[in-house]
């Protein structure tokens, strides 16, 4: 079954493009030309760049083939989740708010939130490779 942007919008607490599109902007500004946070970035993006892989590979691959990579796509998501708090923790230390990451949330209060970091890093491959054109 192909699947549709609003079969991901029916999942629990997803974010909607609109959201994440904000999100986005929030970080962007707060990073601006600070060359600590644009390399924080860069990491961020290259972890969730390798997640993204896994994930986007995900619904193709059978069910031998998702055993043997789960534990390495939990990894790289683990990493994406570091990523994201490295980058959160120098903004803050910066005097910046990071309210993106608190809309993010913490894993510690819902697994659900895991999955939302998830998303908004795959997000991010997606915004960037459209920019790479």
């Amino acid at each position: 079954m192909l699947s549709l942007y609003e079969d991901y919008k029916s999942e629990p607490m997803s974010l909607t493009l609109d959201e994440m599109a904000s999100l986005h902007q929030d970080m962007a500004g707060e990073i601006g030309s600070d060359a600590e946070a644009l390399d924080l970035y860069k990491e961020l993006l290259a972890a969730a760049v390798r997640y993204s892989e896994s994930r986007s590979n995900w619904s193709l691959w059978d069910r031998e083939k998702k055993q043997e990579e789960d534990s390495a796509r939990t990894s790289r998501h683990n990493k994406v989740i570091i990523a994201f708090n490295m980058l959160a923790r120098y903004l803050k230390m910066q005097g910046k708010s990071a309210s993106w990451r608190d809309v993010l949330g913490e894993e510690s209060e819902n697994p659900y939130y895991r999955k939302r970091i998830g998303d908004f890093a795959c997000y991010l491959v997606f915004m960037e490779s459209l920019n790479a054109r």
